[in-house]
This record gives C-alpha cells, structure tokens and sequence, in this order.
C-alpha cells in the first residue's frame, strides 16, 4: 500500500519508467547530523586532605598513649592546622571535620598529658631561709 524508493513511476510527458528515488522531488534527505553525546567527565571520588587525617590520627593518639603525648599532641596541632589552610585553599576536597576534630583533640590531649606532668612532679616547696642565713 506505500511507495518506496524501489517503485517504479513515469513522470508526465516521458516514456520511460523510473524507480521512485531517482527523482530529485523524492530523495530521500539525509538524516540531520546526530549531536555527539556529552560525556560528562569522570572525576575522582573527593578524598580527604591526608594532613586533616594524619592531625586527626595524630589527636586520638596524643590522648590516649602517655608515652608521648604531648609531642604527639604537637604534631597533631600542626598537620591539623595545615590540613585546615589546605582545605581553605581548595574547597573541593573533603575533611574539615577531621581537622577540626584533629585540632581539638590535639589541643585536649597536650592540656591532660602537661596537666598530668606538673601534678607528678614532686613538690618541694623551697624556703630561703634553710638555704641562706638571715
């Protein structure tokens, strides 16, 4: 019931039969142009900031290990105050919670271990007279 480009058909005044597509009237249009899709890019996953951690590791250990815990504490203040100006400069990455946690931790922790080194320390209370004669 349809006509095709293969159908034959006579145009007036001609003798001769012609399939249907080779006629200009009936060329078939090229199809429009397919857009290219856009692919959005793939990034990465956003990563913590690796110093927000290491000051936020860095804290629970000034914390809870006596051994060296306000130099632990120390560090922790400095790779968290780093990891927070880092993440002030690029607002993509992740972890400022880290580094905050990092910093108060660090702070509380070098507040217990100096506050458990002054209570150890022996208290000798020093009187000048037993030491110069007046």
């Amino acid at each position: 019931g349809r006509a095709n480009e293969t159908t034959l058909c006579q145009a007036e005044g001609t003798t001769g039969w012609r399939a249907l597509a080779t006629f200009p009237e009936f060329f078939a249009a090229p199809p429009p142009p397919v857009a290219p899709s856009i692919v959005p890019p793939v990034y990465p996953a956003d990563k913590n900031n690796g110093n927000a951690v290491a000051g936020f590791v860095l804290g629970i250990l000034s914390i809870t290990c006596p051994c060296a815990g306000v130099l632990v504490a120390a560090l922790g203040i400095v790779f968290s105050c780093i990891g927070l100006s880092q993440l002030s400069a690029n607002p993509q990455q992740k972890g400022k919670g880290l580094a905050i946690a990092g910093l108060v931790l660090s702070i509380v922790g070098a507040m217990i271990w100096t506050g458990w080194g002054l209570l150890s320390v022996p208290h000798h209370h020093f009187r000048l007279d037993r030491h110069w004669n007046f």
